[in-house]
């Protein structure tokens, strides 16, 4: 399977979900799919999972789509039972595996011996843990997870061919003040906060 193939089928079913990418190129072409303020785009490695389940548990009432990679998530393990223990049940965890590390010179990662992460989630305790098997299968998997109850952990083994697309059209910054932005207005509520004492001069 083609990463970019599985991310069209989030993107049409993805509505108005939240979306945190890891770093590398699934950033890139989610963003060239589905273009929105309501995209983070996570750029140390190992976070995507940690920052998605602290967004599922602020906005409990909003979906939200973690797109990870297998050398991100072998980096921040301690996630997955973290996330059976909070039980979020609108977070979809989608991990593509391409068993290298492909934003820092494509060296094979653990899942290319012998590591398992479908295995590693069900024994951390996420019940609603599946591999996809082919696009069929993701695509059924995708819009059953974007409609049920999760917390919902979805591997998928793909090839390390990516899509040419643009490059991310803004920096760390202001992809953060734009995601924030975002969802206040889409949640009518206060993030940022203005007239801090310390900005009294």
């Amino acid at each position: 399977m083609k990463r970019f193939d599985c991310l069209k089928l989030i993107a049409a079913e993805a509505k108005d979900a939240l979306v945190v990418s890891s770093a590398g190129a699934t950033t890139l072409e989610w963003n060239a799919l589905r273009p929105s303020d309501g995209n983070f785009r996570v750029r140390t490695l190992g976070l995507c999972s940690s920052i998605a389940l602290g967004m599922a548990l602020g906005l409990p009432h909003r979906r939200i789509v973690a797109l990870d990679g297998d050398g991100s998530l072998l980096m921040n393990l301690c996630s997955l039972p973290t996330i059976a223990r909070m039980r979020p049940n609108n977070l979809l965890h989608v991990v593509f595996d391409n068993e290298v590390y492909e934003a820092s010179g494509s060296k094979k990662t653990a899942t290319a011996s012998c590591t398992d992460l479908f295995a590693i989630a069900r024994a951390a305790g996420i019940e609603k843990a599946r591999w996809a098997n082919s696009v069929e299968e993701f695509a059924q998997a995708v819009s059953a997870a974007l409609k049920g109850e999760g917390p919902y952990f979805m591997g998928a083994k793909i090839t390390t061919d990516r899509t040419e697309v643009p490059p991310y059209p803004m920096d760390e910054v202001e992809n953060k003040y734009r995601f924030v932005r975002h969802v206040e207005k889409t949640e009518n509520i206060e993030i940022f906060k203005s007239g801090l004492p310390a900005s009294y001069a």
